[in-house]
């Protein structure tokens, strides 16, 4: 077996290694995520971060849909909380995994994952799998305070929370690796993109309000969204109606697009951050 050897841009000798099997690239994976969960277990801020906003934002639109049922508002309290929960997914699907990304800036170690064997395919995967686990755990600690507090059960979508949620997140990380990717072109100070751009399809989503009372401009921006499809199926069940399986579907084909042109995006940025050299200057 031989094993080629050529020098980076950046000045670091890189291996040209033989194809791995599978069980070798699980091994890396899965590398990725225990060394993540090491470090969040040592360290009570982050673990606390997991539930301390999702929580905030739970109490303080919980007590407000609270207040509109009180004024007769149908269907109010279980279509906010509802759509409050879902949101949290779509919210940290994005956040983890970039977050992930920008915790190797802050520590000065991206250009040293990017020297070792690990392909940034699976460094990429182990951030995804090990932004489940927080995501997993957000979520249920949310959805029990929902019910301990406004009897509302996250479980009543039925069946739909399944898609609804595999929708949301693979959505999440779509925008996450765009939000890495534009960190990795315009440097640290992109990295505000990784907090916000999430929020920037909140409003065309029509994650509070139905999508009708968009403009009728804004509708046809929205029926690309694959999150628009999700809030708008939860509204349509809780409301008594059928899980909208056909607006599903088109909303996982649309993931796919998402995915596929995050990805594309991500790849050109990595050869392009490395031809520059700018993997190095992450490390100063």
């Amino acid at each position: 077996m031989t094993i080629s050897r050529d020098m980076s841009v950046d000045g670091a000798a890189s291996l040209a290694y033989p194809p791995l099997s599978m069980a070798a690239r699980r091994r890396r994976v899965g590398g990725v995520v225990v060394r993540d969960l090491a470090a969040l277990r040592r360290s009570p801020i982050r673990v606390f971060e997991i539930v301390f906003w999702p929580v905030i934002e739970l109490v303080v639109w919980g007590y407000l849909t609270l207040f509109l049922q009180a004024q007769k508002v149908p269907f109010v309290v279980s279509m906010l909380l509802g759509a409050i929960l879902l949101w949290q997914v779509l919210h940290r699907a994005a956040n983890e995994v970039a977050i992930g990304f920008l915790e190797e800036i802050w520590s000065r170690n991206l250009l040293n994952v990017h020297v070792t064997p690990v392909t940034p395919a699976e460094y990429m995967t182990g951030l995804v799998l090990f932004s489940l686990t927080k995501i997993a755990a957000g979520i249920t600690f949310m959805a029990l305070l929902a019910y301990t507090l406004y009897g509302f059960g996250l479980f009543t979508i039925g069946i739909g929370l399944v898609p609804f949620m595999a929708v949301l997140m693979v959505m999440g990380w779509s925008l996450a690796f765009v939000a890495i990717s534009c960190v990795l072109r315009f440097g640290e100070g992109a990295q505000v993109i990784a907090w916000s751009l999430v929020f920037v399809f909140q409003p065309l989503a029509g994650v509070f309000y139905p999508v009708s009372v968009l403009p009728e401009a804004l509708q046809a921006v929205a029926a690309v969204i694959p999150a628009t499809h999700v809030f708008e199926g939860m509204r349509t069940v809780l409301d008594g109606g059928a899980i909208p399986w056909g607006s599903l579907a088109a909303a996982g084909l649309l993931d796919v697009v998402y995915v596929a042109l995050a990805l594309w995006l991500y790849g050109l940025t990595l050869r392009h951050a490395r031809t520059k050299g700018r993997l190095s200057r992450f490390g100063e």
